[in-house]
């Protein structure tokens, strides 16, 4: 089956350098400036109000729903059974190479889906359009999906007119899908891609899956038995962050707690371990060799520690191994490389895991997380992204890094005389 997405492009309403010039004015204050006139009402509009909730004009958007999270939430969710009606509607053919990127969000603006063409979500995934993302317009500014759900109605966004830069290489299509019966907002679908996204074409075939989706909905309740839902509690997520900091932080429930030294290791390595580990595996693991006596007052200072703030954490025993799930922010980073959004990755990427630390198993994950972000990054990524890459710690002396950013930037870039020293400073130590 052929594409929707198939050109001609269409011409922009106003050239988009004269929209950014527009958007430059504003952001400096200069609110009468003529520019503005010629920047479509709904568009000023949209940048007045992202300017009111102060969000950055080169910001990226917060992961608000992390990988284990995000895939109970969309299970649960009223489009998880409509999406394959999405896909055939707007990824005919064959979806990776389909020329566009379709995301399928909540009423709040948070990313549910998105899948398509391979190498445009690599593309839009280094600006943090992925899955468990807040693209709502209070987070991101101007953008379909936020700004449709927003205005509760179908809009296009050309370019320029993307209230943050990092955006504006991108057109997009987006329309809000309602609850067939209360007509209550529960989301949207977004198209995302080049000029072929913003057609009339474009605009005609979201507004129609918004509708074909509620349809079907309704369909689908219809013919399902009248049950009642289950009630079932929702355990308070419980959050270990390690990245570049020797004393961990354990957040649960809205409360943290401090973790000494060595009950961070003993965590970390239970996240990672899931299955559990023996006494003198652990013990292993956290001192270098077996010393099991030493591990099993530590243990109990341990678990005395987490029965107040987080007692589904309290490891059981034979083998030792945590009885609820614990995410990492470190897992965080390796979902995000996963979804393709190297940007937000590096960003979350706070430092090494527990740097101090010297225990083996410690160790271990450290390199492993350190040289995914690499291999991620030098595989995949933009220059910008190994750009900002290399003016890390671990990224600044990286040779392979920085003759890579060299091969990618334009012949021209001034930022090659900067990177061209260091290759060479680096060459004659």
């Amino acid at each position: 089956m052929p594409s929707p997405w198939s050109r001609p492009p269409i011409s922009p309403e106003t050239s988009g350098l004269l929209i950014a010039r527009a958007h430059d004015e504003l952001l400096a204050g200069n609110e009468e400036d003529r520019r503005l006139k010629d920047v479509r009402p709904l568009v000023q509009e949209s940048w007045r109000r992202s300017l009111a909730s102060l969000v950055g004009p080169e910001g990226l958007p917060s992961l608000d729903l992390a990988t284990d999270e995000l895939e109970a939430y969309r299970r649960a969710h009223p489009l998880a059974g409509v999406m394959d009606m999405v896909r055939s509607l707007l990824l005919p053919g064959t979806p990776e190479d389909s020329g566009v990127v379709v995301a399928v969000g909540d009423a709040a603006g948070r990313l549910l889906w998105v899948e398509g063409d391979r190498h445009i979500r690599a593309l839009t995934g280094d600006m943090g359009f992925v899955a468990g993302a807040n693209w709502a317009e209070d987070a991101v500014g101007t953008s379909a999906p936020g700004t449709a759900l927003t205005l509760d109605r179908s809009v296009q966004i050309r370019g320029a007119e993307h209230f943050n830069r990092l955006v504006q290489p991108w057109s997009c299509t987006a329309a809000p899908v309602h609850d067939p019966e209360s007509r209550r907002l529960i989301g949207v679908i977004d198209v995302t891609g080049g000029p072929e996204a913003v057609t009339p074409q474009a605009q005609l075939l979201v507004d129609a899956t918004a509708r074909a989706i509620e349809s079907e909905i309704l369909v689908a309740r219809l013919r399902a038995q009248q049950a009642p839902p289950s009630k079932r509690s929702t355990p308070s997520r419980a959050l270990l962050r390690i990245l570049g900091r020797d004393r961990a932080m354990l957040e649960v429930g809205g409360g943290t707690l401090e973790l000494s030294a060595r009950h961070a290791e003993i965590l970390l390595l239970l996240a990672v371990h899931r299955e559990g580990l023996s006494a003198e595996a652990l013990s292993e693991a956290v001192y270098g060799h077996p010393a099991v006596e030493t591990l099993r007052p530590e243990m109990v200072r341990l678990r005395r520690a987490l029965v107040p703030v987080a007692p589904r954490l309290v490891p059981a025993s034979r083998p030792y191994r945590l009885p609820d799930g614990l995410e990492t922010d470190a897992q965080h980073v390796l979902s995000l490389l996963d979804r393709g959004a190297h940007r937000v990755a590096l960003a979350a990427y706070a430092g090494p895991v527990l740097p101090e630390s010297d225990a083996p198993g410690v160790a271990e994950v450290r390199e492993s997380v350190r040289s995914a972000l690499r291999e991620a990054l030098v595989a995949e990524a933009g220059v910008d992204v190994l750009l900002a890459y290399a003016e890390t710690a671990e990224g600044r002396d990286d040779e392979e890094v920085l003759r890579l950013c060299l091969a990618m930037l334009p012949a021209r870039s001034p930022k090659r005389a900067g990177l061209v020293a260091r290759v060479e400073r680096l060459g004659s130590e």
